[in-house]
This record gives C-alpha cells, sequence and structure tokens, in this order.
C-alpha cells in the first residue's frame, strides 16, 4: 500500500481520473497527503479523502466526514461546502480506481478467477477452491456466504464487495500467502464497477435465467 511509505498524495488519484477520462474539476492542493480513503463517514482517519457515494448520500455524510478531519472529498457533483474537492463523472469507477492505486494493485500478485451468472455461483467458488488447494495452490475466496483468507472467515454484506473492499481484501489476501482467489461477480458488481481496475485471469459463466434479464441488472 503505496501510503504506508508517505508517497500518496491526491495527485495519484487525479493523474488516474484524467487516463480514464473522467475527471470534471479540481479545487484542491494536489499535493495534500493520503493515507486513507474512505465513502463511510464513521471510517475516518488523519489525511482521509472522503468519497460521496451511494443512492442514499447526504450531506451530512461529508459535513460528519470533514469534521473528523477528512482532507478533501471526491464527488460526481459539487457540494456547497468549503472544503477542497476533485469532481468526476463516475464516483463508481473512480472509487474502484482510487481503490486499486491504494492497495497497490494486489490483485497482479494473484490468480483471479471470477464466476458469475444466475444461479451456482456460490457453489461452483467452494469447488473451484478445493480444486486449486487440492494442486497446493493458497487460494482465497469472496462470495454470499463469506470471504476466506486463510484460516479466517469472515461473513460477507454483498455477493461481490464494494471496490474498496474488495481491493482491501486481495492485499490481506497477498499479505498472507495467498496465491490466487476464486470469487463470485454479480450482475450488480459489474454494473456498479466493483471489480473495475482489473481483469480477470479466467471467467466461469454459469447461466443466464429469465431473474437476470431487464432494466434493473442492465
Amino acid at each position: 500500500m503505496l501510503s504506508e511509505s508517505g508517497n500518496m498524495t491526491v495527485k495519484n488519484f487525479i493523474d488516474l481520473f484524467k487516463q480514464n477520462s473522467i475527471l470534471k474539476e479540481i479545487n484542491c492542493d494536489e499535493n495534500l497527503k493520503v493515507d486513507h480513503i474512505s465513502y463511510n463517514s464513521r471510517d475516518i482517519k488523519p489525511n482521509t479523502v472522503f468519497v460521496c457515494k451511494g443512492a442514499h448520500f447526504k450531506e451530512q455524510f461529508l459535513i460528519d466526514a470533514l469534521q473528523k478531519g477528512a482532507v478533501c472529498y471526491v464527488a460526481d457533483k459539487k457540494y456547497d461546502i468549503d472544503a477542497p474537492y476533485v469532481l468526476v463523472s463516475d464516483i463508481r469507477l473512480a472509487l474502484g480506481i482510487m481503490a486499486n492505486e491504494f492497495y497497490g494493485y494486489a490483485h497482479k500478485n494473484l490468480s483471479l478467477v471470477g464466476i458469475t451468472g444466475t444461479k451456482g455461483k456460490t457453489t461452483t467458488t467452494y469447488l473451484v477452491k478445493s480444486i486449486l488447494e487440492s494442486a497446493g495452490i493458497k487460494t482465497g475466496l469472496i462470495g454470499t456466504i463469506e470471504t476466506v483468507i486463510g484460516d479466517k472467515h469472515i461473513p460477507s454484506v454483498n455477493t461481490t464487495p464494494e471496490s474498496y473492499l474488495l481491493q482491501e481484501s486481495f492485499r490481506k489476501m497477498v499479505d498472507a500467502g495467498m496465491e490466487a482467489v476464486v470469487m463470485e461477480v454479480s450482475s450488480q458488481a459489474l454494473m456498479m464497477y466493483r471489480v473495475a481496475g482489473f481483469t480477470f485471469d479466467i471467467g466461469v459463466f454459469t447461466n443466464l435465467e429469465p431473474d437476470h434479464i431487464g432494466g434493473n441488472e442492465h
């Protein structure tokens, strides 16, 4: 994670936003140090960049984050608050880009197996994990039931975590000596850029059923 060496600044993110053609406006010191990124106003540490994201996001969340010490915010619109900011055209893609950078592109040290489809994702992930481990490959798992990192089993909230949490898990897996990860990839995760910024080494498509056909999914 670059921030641990004190080398990460807001400019790291701005440069990536430019490369991905989502940068709209800059109103902050690009040399601001970054030690943490968060989209949760209850999770603010020194030198945090706060990401204004979510269907139910409220301006009060941003106010709370700034009062707790966030140094600037990234959003897809400007808020009537006196604080440094960076505006982007797609906040979900921006978060995925930021998460990859913040956690040092940990996925590059893992063989990535992504499993998508209407039914069978969970069962297939456990089967693939068992096969890989039988071949002597230390394998992590991310899915509907849990995230598995070595001996640690962490209950899941979503089938596919938000991009920040996903990249954090990749980093923890690398640090724990994992060589591969097999994960469920929901249609919502694909649509909301939760898996932005990396390419799976192997993709598995199980099936397509009527409940995954329609405007709510794609």
